[in-house]
């Protein structure tokens, strides 16, 4: 593995730089699930000092995605049924009601935006490209979905949101089996809010959150299964 390359412009602070960067790590599944944080390790591949490392880890363990572990240190946090379900909770219902909302207030202009977003996210699935810039064409869909309510207040939930989301959401991403059905979902979430069908809208946001919830709740269980295999297979 090569070194990482710190997030953020210039003028951003070392600290947040390496926190942005380590973050990142985390979300996109560079840095795995269980994976240790070596402060000396993970300097030398930032070229920084053991300290902004410190600090970011500090504020990752705020945020939930780094555990520490007694005579181990710190290491990035398992992502549990339970965590799933809890996000995709306030997922579900936050959709659930932009999709309503949506499908009542929308511009024309904002239905030409949402069709362009649905038509880019199908090039990007069809072009196989990096799940990055995919998760960011996804990203893209559905704050227009979300700002087309005219609400701030959910702007700003959903916002909130947002990060924690993210691990789940690439997760999703990087199961190539799920993308024909992802545009299918998008295409049917578009047309009920273009038709100004709220029924309708609400409903293909709640199977588009239901299956993501299926999937990575899937994978998730895959995972803790092998890796009881693999302690089961060092007891022997």
């Amino acid at each position: 593995m090569g070194n990482y390359i710190l997030e953020g412009d210039e003028y951003l602070p070392l600290r947040d730089a390496v926190f942005h960067t380590l973050r990142q790590q985390i979300l996109t599944g560079e840095l795995k699930p269980g994976e240790r944080l070596m402060e000396i390790h993970l300097a030398d591949k930032l070229g920084v000092s053991r300290t902004p490392i410190r600090e970011a880890i500090r504020k990752l363990e705020l945020e939930g995605l780094v555990t520490m572990i007694p005579r181990r240190g710190a290491e990035v946090a398992q992502m549990s049924e339970r965590s799933l379900q809890d996000v995709m909770e306030v997922r579900r219902a936050l959709d659930v009601l932009s999709a309503e909302l949506a499908s009542e207030r929308i511009t024309d202009e904002e239905i030409a935006q949402l069709k362009e977003a649905c038509d880019d996210f199908k090039k990007a699935v069809e072009a196989e490209a990096d799940f990055k810039e995919i998760a960011k064409e996804d990203v893209k869909l559905h704050d227009i979905i979300v700002k087309a309510t005219g609400n701030k207040r959910l702007m700003v939930l959903v916002n909130q949101l947002a990060e924690q989301m993210y691990r789940y959401r690439f997760e999703y991403i990087k199961d190539l089996s799920q993308h024909k059905v992802l545009v299918e979902e998008h295409d049917a979430i578009f047309r009920a809010i273009a038709d100004r069908d709220k029924n309708a809208a609400k409903k293909a946001a709640k199977i588009h959150i239901d299956n993501q919830e299926i999937a990575v709740m899937k994978q998730i269980r895959l995972e803790i299964a092998a890796k009881e295999s693999r302690y089961d297979a060092r007891r022997v």
